[in-house]
Parts: structure tokens; sequence; C-alpha cells
């Protein structure tokens, strides 16, 4: 993947923020109505209703954008948790993330309070309570969008690749062995990071189909064009999220 720098990345958020000035998409008119009064503004239903999924991705594409051009927004997560109360939470987005804590969600993609729904697992694998989650997220509170995040270095792969055989990891790590075995052949090194970062990639991806094969209120509602189902990896040197 190719780094994105710190100028790209200014010039990408530039280039979004002037689009939504110049605004007749509807979706570019509400991605700078969020924009406004970010530091003590949360999501609305009517913030998030006209919005598609496609314009949402953008929206988070330019939060990463943000938080690797160092320009992220000041906020008042207290005064956001206070508004929050009067009118219950309508998110953009759930993302599934693995759960190494260098992966801070909302921080890397420059959202606060109410902006994005976040689950966590090791491997960021898929079970019937993330999915139960996601569709709460989408078919009850309106979320456009489901992120399935990997991330390079990932603890979790390093330790399916391992084999590691330890009580209820073994389980959970089992789920990211398919996407070792469909990457590897004969002269492959699973103990070469490099190696880990295309299993990382192609465990999201996996899991992208597993949320489809698991969950029919998500499936109706991306072939209704009112949800997408995204695969995504984190890159820890460079901050940039790559969507896949």
């Amino acid at each position: 993947m190719k780094k994105i720098t710190l100028m790209a990345a200014t010039l990408m958020m530039a280039g979004i923020m002037a689009s939504c000035r110049q605004g007749a998409p509807v979706e570019n008119n509400a991605q700078l109505a969020i924009a406004q009064n970010a530091e003590t503004h949360v999501l609305h239903a009517k913030d998030v209703d006209p919005l598609t999924p496609d314009s949402v991705i953008n929206i988070l594409k330019a939060g990463n954008a943000a938080f690797v051009a160092k320009q992220t927004t000041n906020r008042d997560a207290v005064a956001q948790l206070q508004e929050s109360s009067k009118d219950g939470q309508h998110p953009l987005a759930i993302v599934l993330s693995c759960i190494d804590a260098r992966v801070p969600v909302e921080i890397i993609f420059d959202k606060g309070v109410g902006d994005i729904f976040v689950t966590r697992v090791a491997g960021n694998v898929v079970s019937g309570d993330v999915l139960g989650s996601m569709e709460y997220a989408c078919e009850h509170s309106g979320s456009k969008v489901v992120v399935v995040m990997g991330h390079k270095q990932c603890g979790a792969v390093h330790s399916a690749c391992a084999n590691v055989q330890a009580g209820n990891m073994t389980d959970m790590l089992a789920k990211i062995k398919p996407a070792i075995e469909e990457l590897k052949n004969d002269s492959t090194d699973v103990e070469d990071p490099a190696f880990q970062n295309e299993v990382a990639r192609e465990n999201a991806m996996n899991m992208v189909d597993e949320v489809r094969k698991g969950s029919e209120i998500l499936t109706e509602l991306e072939k209704e064009g009112k949800v997408k189902v995204v695969p995504a990896l984190f890159d820890l040197e460079t901050g940039v999220v790559e969507f896949l």
C-alpha cells in the first residue's frame, strides 16, 4: 500500500471540504453540517438520514485523512455526552475492529461521541453476538456502513499463524486460519511479518463474507442499497486506513 504523506492527506481533506462548500450533493452538504460546530455537535437523525452508504465511507476517509495530517477536530466530550442524552444516538457506521490497543477507532477516523458504533474482538472475527450488534446498529439505529477493519502487525493473526492453542483463544483463532490457508504455499514462511500482514488483509475480507452469510438482515439491507458492508486495513506505521 502506498503511504499517504502529510501533504497528500492535507490536500485530500481540503479537497473534500472544498467540494462540500461548492456543495450540490446532499451528502456533501450533510458532511459539511457535521463538520460545523464539531466541538460540541452530536449527530441527529436529520444529519444521518439523508446520507448514502458511499457518502458515509467518504466521511470516514476524510476523517482518517485528517488524522494522518494531524488536523483532527478538538471536541468537548462531556458536552457531547450531555447533548446526546437529549435525543439518543444516530451513528454513521459500525466498525468491527481488533482489540489491539494501538487501534483507537474513533481517533483514527477523527470522530467523537455518538459518531460511530465500535465493536472489538481479537482478530476482528465475526460471531453471533457481533452480528447482533451490527444488526442493531443498522436496522434499529440507522447506521449506513458496516466496516470490518483488520490491521497490520496483528497479534491475533500472529498467534493464528503460530497455531496457538489456549483456552477460548483456540476457537477464536481458528476463524483466522482460512485466510492463512488461502495465502500460503509450500514455500511460505508463516512467521514472515509481510505474510502475516497479508493474512490480516485477507481475514478482513473473509469476515465481510461471514457477515453476509450470517445475517439475513444485513444482506437484505445491502441488497436494498441502504447499507454497505466493507473490509478495511489499518496501517500502524502510517495511520492510514485502506478500504479494500
